[in-house]
């Protein structure tokens, strides 16, 4: 106990949500230990940032907790030099940890003062390999498609056709869908459709379609 009490605030989210709970991906955990995830919340608030809980950053938009950050990013089988889709910027935080594996992220946020924000975080970091859009994510991002891992962090009533169309072969999605009872999905393309996987149940904000650009 008094060695865990020693380690960073970075540190000890990794050993206590990450790891404990069962994610031995070393690419995910590696990733998120570059990460510094407190520099995507507001100055002073590294205790909030590091906290194993889902935390507001504005508009009626959360960040997920780390946990849950993690096991998407397990799940998406991420790896080097691999093309990879976000549905919901957010902070730019999963992007970021999404950029410490794959190759590319393309990255697409719907409100645009959460988008500018996480623009500028991004790129404060050195996160140049992150490329983010102001835009509705029900479309996607066809022109940069197809992509070999696709996660969405807020919950459609059902999966966006347009994601699916634009996962590449062998590549997975990683979604929580529904309203008011939610379950994380895994569809993951084959060359004679989807497998798809529900796993657990799950509380993302709805994701809504947009008149965004």
């Amino acid at each position: 106990m008094n060695k865990i009490r020693e380690l960073s605030p970075l540190e000890w989210m990794i050993r206590t949500q990450v790891v404990d709970r069962g994610i031995d991906d070393a690419h995910v955990i590696e990733a998120m230990r570059r990460v510094p995830r407190d520099k995507f919340f507001k100055p002073g608030s590294a205790d909030l940032a590091y906290a194993d809980q889902a935390a507001p950053i504005g508009h009626g938009q959360t960040i997920s907790q780390p946990y849950i950050v993690a096991l998407m990013t397990h799940r998406l089988d991420v790896r080097p030099n691999m093309r990879v889709l976000e549905i919901g910027t957010g902070s730019g935080y999963q992007a970021a940890v999404l950029a410490e594996i794959a190759g590319e992220v393309y990255s697409i946020e719907l409100l645009e003062p959460l988008a500018t924000r996480a623009r500028r975080t991004l790129e404060r970091l050195g996160y140049s390999r992150v490329h983010l859009r102001h835009g509705d994510g029900y479309r996607g991002w066809p022109e940069a498609a197809p992509f070999d891992a696709i996660v969405v962090t807020a919950a459609p009533p059902e999966v966006p056709k347009a994601l699916l169309e634009q996962l590449a072969e062998g590549g997975r999605l990683v979604v929580p869908v529904g309203r008011a009872d939610q379950e994380l999905e895994v569809h993951r393309r084959t060359a004679d459709g989807f497998q798809v996987r529900r796993e657990f149940a799950v509380q993302f904000v709805p994701m809504v379609p947009g008149k965004a650009p």
